[in-house]
């Protein structure tokens, strides 16, 4: 199947989804869960098909920035339906799906140089699967983060608005985001001790900031599971550790590809 072909219906399949999932919010339609999954399902395997097509190729895959973009979405995609199968997550589609689609269009209509690790170098792949993981999660716990904020807000101000009617309780929100950031801490520790392994020189000159930056993430996210569990940290206090955290993790992956590869034109 053509990679257009593939391209075009895997953003159809989303459109649909998040259009389902807004009317939804909106009060216009009931939740079935066997409807979102079904979608779910067929665009995650319409982007896998995808995936397929643009990254794997010449005998390596190419982790070049978008193209790791659409890896990564395919990724937190996979992780929310399975999540929304057992928790209360289904309003996280609203921003995983959009987020998807642009991903796909980007790596579409973008060139760049190519990334390449080769079939073979297993170390490096592992590496770059625990990384992907923890980015996913992360991505997850950044949505998450922002609905429980503005939840907190607008409920302390007693204003029942569309969001808040929409949401799982308070203590609900609160704990599926610290069981993202524990699940992401894991995997983050993870993809740093196989770094540590399996790459040359951490600190060589093209990796230092990212070895940097990732490592200031996890001390982040690891002081907010400290302070929740000894200071009791929650609500828009836990929100904004978890973006504080997120945001030096992009820095870590995106900014150090996108200096790297867009304005360097640098590949491998």
């Amino acid at each position: 199947m053509g990679t257009l072909i593939l391209a075009v219906t895997s953003l159809f399949l989303y459109s649909v989804g998040t259009a389902l999932q807004a009317l939804h919010f909106r009060g216009r339609v009931q939740s079935n869960i066997a409807i979102t999954t079904l979608i779910g399902v067929l665009a995650l395997t319409s982007h896998g098909l995808l995936i397929g097509q643009t990254v794997h190729h010449d005998g390596g895959f190419d982790f070049s920035f978008f193209k790791s973009s659409v890896l990564i979405s395919w990724l937190i995609v996979f992780l929310l339906l399975g999540l929304n199968l057992k928790k209360p997550v289904q309003s996280l589609f609203l921003g995983v799906y959009p987020l998807a689609g642009l991903t796909i269009i980007l790596a579409l209509v973008t060139h760049g140089p190519s990334r390449l690790v080769s079939e073979q170098s297993y170390g490096m792949l592992s590496h770059i699967a625990l990384s992907v993981t923890a980015y996913s999660l992360f991505t997850l716990a950044a949505i998450q983060a922002v609905l429980l904020y503005f939840q907190n807000r607008q409920l302390k101000h007693n204003y029942n608005s569309l969001l808040v009617r929409n949401l799982p309780p308070l203590q609900t929100m609160e704990s599926l985001l610290f069981e993202m950031v524990w699940a992401g801490v894991v995997m983050l520790i993870l993809a740093i001790v196989t770094g540590a392994l399996f790459i040359e020189d951490l600190f060589a000159q093209n990796l230092a900031h990212k070895t940097l930056f990732s490592i200031l993430s996890l001390l982040v996210f690891v002081a907010l599971l400290i302070g929740r569990y000894t200071k009791g940290w929650r609500g828009i206090t836990a929100s904004r550790w978890t973006l504080a955290g997120c945001a030096l993790l992009m820095l870590a992956f995106y900014g150090s590809k996108f200096v790297l590869e867009l304005i360097f034109q640098r590949g491998g």
